[in-house]
């Protein structure tokens, strides 16, 4: 057995619910055991077990295996959780986890704003909790527990909280706590992202996606130009018609073949898209970070205000691949899209490094 699957040394339970947190786990696990071979037992990937809370996306779902594939070949131990499939899951799977809440030393996770990660919290009494990187939320994380705010998601509209955040602000309450370091307690950020709010006591460990590197690549990169998509649409806040109309407009302009489709975009939205802007829709199998490492890939990767714009160069370090990202429109925006979309979206672009920024397009 591996060493880092062993007992030996505090144990660490890392919470996962999408394939991106599983790869910023295991980045993590390799960037604390760099130079800590003679001493295993006292490395934090050392008696890793990553936790895999399912969803019921299909497409999270294929990812999210083969990721799990990639963490057992690097010798960690995953536990595969049906946290979803029906109405007593949750209950079954809190329960089966508790002891090993219980027992952890340290536990990482990869949402803070998940419910079941925050229900999860109440129950450890580890002493070390770690925050990897679940792209543009992590920042809006870090900002809100510097100013000591309730954890609430950037794209979620302002307003009064509903019926369920009421019943579950007190669980909510106490996860905010947890997650606020203490004499007895310690809290990283381990993130890609840029964090300038640091909350007192929290260490913000940089994430240079080493382990992706070392495992892949490097890429060939083909002439083309490839586009990145995104979920903004799903999520409410990008008009879909418009969203479409920029996306023509960008892969006419720049020449694009082919769409790598966000795991969240809705079937009947690529189809229209393919048919209409003419490119190849491609539903890649594992984060992006990793397909773009392993190749072929553009020399020129097209993508709206996400994670990837901070994660791509990063990725593709020491590659001429050339990572541009298009600005949104005010207009693209819908009427329920917090009064904040515009602002975060536009700090999304602005603070990303090594990237190329293009002006919003518009539709001819």
């Amino acid at each position: 057995m591996s060493p880092r699957a062993g007992s030996a040394g505090p144990h660490t339970l890392a919470f996962v619910e999408s394939p991106v947190q599983l790869l910023n786990v295991l980045e993590w696990a390799h960037a604390h055991a760099l130079g800590t071979e003679s001493d295993t037992a006292r490395a934090p990937g050392a008696g890793l077990t990553l936790v895999v809370l399912s969803p019921n996306d299909p497409m999270t779902r294929g990812q999210l295996r083969r990721m799990a594939e990639l963490a057992r070949d690097e010798g960690y131990q995953v536990r595969w959780e049906e946290a979803r499939g029906g109405t007593t899951a949750p209950f079954h799977t809190i329960a089966g986890l508790a002891p090993l809440l219980r027992k952890a030393a340290r536990v990482v996770m990869g949402d803070p704003f998940s419910r079941y990660v925050q229900l999860l919290l109440t129950i450890t009494r580890a002493q070390d909790l770690v925050v990897v990187d679940d792209g543009t939320a992590t920042m809006e994380f870090v900002s809100q527990l510097a100013r000591g705010e309730r954890l609430v998601r950037w794209h979620r509209k302002g307003g009064r909280p509903g019926p369920r955040d009421l019943l579950f602000a007190p669980v909510s309450s106490k996860a905010r706590h947890r997650l606020t370091p203490g004499e007895n307690r310690h809290v990283e950020v381990f993130s890609s992202m840029p964090i300038d709010e640091t909350p007192n006591g929290v260490t913000v460990t940089a994430n240079g996606f080493a382990w992706t590197r070392a495992r892949f690549g490097p890429p060939r990169i083909t002439k083309g130009a490839d586009m990145v998509g995104t979920s903004l649409v799903e999520t409410g806040v990008v008009d879909g018609d418009r969203y479409l109309e920029a996306v023509r407009a960008l892969a006419r302009a720049h020449g694009a073949t082919r769409y790598f489709a966000h795991r969240r975009e809705s079937t009947d939205k690529l189809h229209r898209l393919a048919q209409e802007t003419g490119l190849e829709v491609v539903r890649p199998d594992l984060p992006l970070e990793l397909i773009a490492r392993r190749g072929p890939i553009g020399s020129t990767i097209l993508s709206f205000p996400s994670t990837v714009v901070h994660t791509l160069p990063l990725a593709l370090a020491g590659t001429d691949v050339k990572v541009a990202v298009c600005d949104i429109d005010p207009t693209w925006l819908t009427d329920n899209a917090s009064p904040r979309a515009q602002g975060f979206l536009s700090g999304v672009t602005g603070t990303a490094r090594d990237v190329h920024r293009l002006s919003a397009v518009t539709s001819a």
